[in-house]
């Protein structure tokens, strides 16, 4: 007789794209997503599902039938007028594209309540998708901030940043300090009801975010994708998250 097999965990990862600049095909547009964050769902023992980038709700949805849990991956800039700013001349680049798709995918994924992980950009989306603000240059916050694009290996912890005593991701790391990488110019500005700050920079820069009254929803403004394989209690974020996804499972009969 043989044994019971547990179906996998399967997470989903947005994307984005990318147009190349030379080669055989200069200006071909590409889906993609980095190749860390691929690595960090397979070394969390899940199953990771890359989810094109398009404006189909319907896709979208039959997308996130097949997954557990998702992360919103980093990139561009956000639109400035999604949280009711003109862009300032400190603005990078942005992708409206990638806006649409992120924040449909974003209010799908809540209403299914599918565990989330936002990183760097999926970070911020989730502060603007819920109401909140970003400040579009670091050197607009009115005191000054440490360097948070580190010109270092991604994998190099460069600036330290305090976990809130109670918080999710103080349960989850198990630590109220932590040293991480950084590779950003925007921050947050302005946190809306649906979200409490769980981590913070030591020059007030926020750092960690979490949903309230949701199931698992994390973001970071650091990138734990880059740091996991060497740092294994940054793995565990991503342990987390695949765990919720088991959770997700159970509770709507796909285990």
């Amino acid at each position: 007789m043989k044994g019971c097999i547990m179906k996998k965990t399967v997470i989903g990862i947005s994307t984005s794209v990318i147009v190349d600049q030379g080669g055989g095909f200069p200006g071909y547009e590409r889906i993609y997503v980095n190749k860390d964050y691929v690595s960090a769902v397979i070394a969390a023992g899940a199953v990771p599902l890359m989810i094109p980038m398009e404006d189909s709700e319907e896709n979208l949805r039959a997308s996130l039938e097949l997954v557990d849990g998702i992360i919103f991956s980093g990139g561009q800039d956000i639109a400035p007028y999604r949280y009711g700013e003109e862009p300032h001349v400190k603005l990078q680049e942005i992708c409206p594209e990638r806006d649409e798709f992120d924040f449909l995918l974003y209010r799908l994924a809540k209403e299914k309540k599918l565990p989330i992980l936002g990183i760097c950009r999926g970070y911020q989306l989730m502060n603007v998708a819920e109401g909140g603000k970003l400040y579009q240059d670091l050197s607009l916050k009115t005191t000054e901030s440490f360097k948070h694009s580190q010109g270092h290996g991604p994998s190099i912890p460069t600036h330290s940043m305090k976990i809130e005593a109670g918080s999710r991701l103080a349960e989850i790391l198990g630590k109220e300090e932590l040293r991480v990488n950084s590779f950003h110019h925007q921050a947050i500005k302005d946190v809306p009801e649906s979200l409490k700050v769980s981590g913070k920079a030591l020059d007030d820069v926020i750092e960690a975010i979490e949903l309230k009254d949701y199931p698992f929803g994390i973001g970071v403004q650091f990138h734990p994708e880059m740091l996991q394989a060497q740092y294994k209690d940054i793995q565990r974020i991503f342990l987390a998250l695949v765990e919720a996804g088991r959770e997700y499972q159970k509770l709507n009969g796909k285990a």
